[in-house]
């Protein structure tokens, strides 16, 4: 038992209550403070409208003032990138999500899927032409995995490219790319024929614009509607021997990319399940039913303590995931419990959070519905629920449940 007097013990904190603010240093909480004063000051006032609307206006300004704040591959070194931490870029993340998933989204596609594909595995001139502007915002970058009939599954993935002469010829569709009709760039994963290979995949840089290359937005989303979300259509697109990324072969490459944007996620989502946190809090402190505070009653302040246990937990998990990839030992399974854990407890937090609310919790004049109905996209992208309990299921076990 600590023997420290009460009277020296810092004040409790309900925005921090275990004092996770300790673990930060003073460029981490300058970052953090920047991003956030960021999104209070260019996205929360727009959002709702922007959420309404179905769409994000401005995301090429957006962008460009990203790349200002070096958020845009963050975590990358060089050709114009802030090089930060690993901890930094999730306190970006979280900071960004807390405004909205689709910001948040518009930034891990841009640097950890699209730059860090470019920068992992690219050549020296594809890293020298893509990455500076990309890191200034002035390009926007997609990322371009999942198809029609492919999601959990890429190894079946029909998109082709196949050689003609020294050009490469691709053929396909892609589904749910984010950023996909705003795009400078589409970073496409193809199935190859390469030396007989017959099943060796490739990442090819597409540049827009390039003939036979189209991106169609995606309509009637009911999810991260302040995004936007498009289907790539690939219609015999040539491209020349240099277009591909030369660094790797197989799903080790975009899984590898995939890897990298789910840490963020680890964060974001604890964003979301932040501000839901803490508007039903604000909430609970002022709206009066039989003569007081809602607040002051024992099931509104037990929902409040389960929420704030899980959101503070959350957090912890984040930090230490992003001491371990700061380190260099952070393994892919331990990203799959973070992001299992995180996705699934936040959603979990909004939902709670909107009981306390009431009928209010409905309107968009409030921020938790729209956070949770993002969140239902983020449980499923880059992994759903069931990939990442076999991920873990094969580590506990050894058995790999995916055959």
């Amino acid at each position: 038992m600590s023997t420290t007097p009460s009277s020296k013990l810092p004040p409790f904190d309900p925005a921090d209550p275990l004092g996770i603010d300790d673990l930060l240093g003073a460029e981490d909480v300058a970052i953090r403070d920047t991003v956030r004063d960021w999104a209070a000051d260019r996205v929360l006032p727009h959002i709702a409208e922007w959420y309404e609307n179905g769409e994000l206006p401005g995301i090429r300004e957006l962008a460009r003032e990203l790349g200002s704040l070096g958020a845009l591959g963050m975590s990358l070194s060089g050709y114009g990138c802030a090089g930060a931490g690993a901890v930094q870029y999730g306190l970006t993340c979280l900071e960004l999500e807390a405004a909205d998933s689709g910001i948040r989204s518009l930034v891990s596609v841009q640097g950890s899927l699209a730059m860090y594909a470019i920068h992992r595995y690219g050549s020296e001139e594809q890293r020298q032409r893509w990455l500076p502007g990309m890191a200034a915002g002035e390009i926007i970058g997609c990322f371009a995995l999942t198809e029609p009939d492919h999601g959990s599954d890429p190894s079946g993935m029909r998109t082709y490219a196949r050689r003609d002469g020294e050009d490469w010829v691709l053929t396909g569709r892609k589904m749910w790319i984010t950023n996909g009709s705003v795009a400078g760039v589409a970073v496409v994963w193809a199935q190859t024929d390469e030396d007989g290979a017959g099943s060796g995949i490739r990442g090819f840089l597409v540049p827009a614009g390039t003939p036979g290359f189209s991106a169609p937005e995606i309509k009637h989303k009911w999810s991260l509607r302040a995004s936007v979300t498009s289907e790539l259509v690939l219609d015999e697109v040539r491209l020349p021997a240099d277009a591909v990324l030369p660094g790797v072969t197989g799903l080790r490459g975009p899984l590898s990319c995939l890897g990298h944007a789910r840490y963020g996620i680890v964060w974001g989502a604890m964003g979301a399940a932040r501000t839901a946190f803490e508007t039903a809090l604000d909430y609970a402190r002022t709206r009066e039913q039989f003569g007081r505070p809602i607040g002051g009653f024992q099931l509104t302040q037990a929902k409040l303590a389960d929420m704030a246990v899980e959101l503070h937990k959350g957090i912890l998990l984040a930090h230490h995931l992003g001491r371990r990839m700061d380190a260099g030992t952070l393994r892919p399974e331990q990203v799959s419990f973070g992001k299992l854990n995180n996705v699934r407890e936040a959603i979990a937090i909004c939902r709670s959070a909107r009981t306390v609310l009431g009928a209010n919790g409905i309107s968009l004049e409030y921020p938790v519905m729209r956070h949770a109905t993002n969140l239902e996209s983020v449980l499923t992208y880059e992994g759903t629920v069931e990939m990442h309990q076999l991920v873990l299921g094969k580590a506990l076990t050894g058995i790999d449940a995916f055959r």
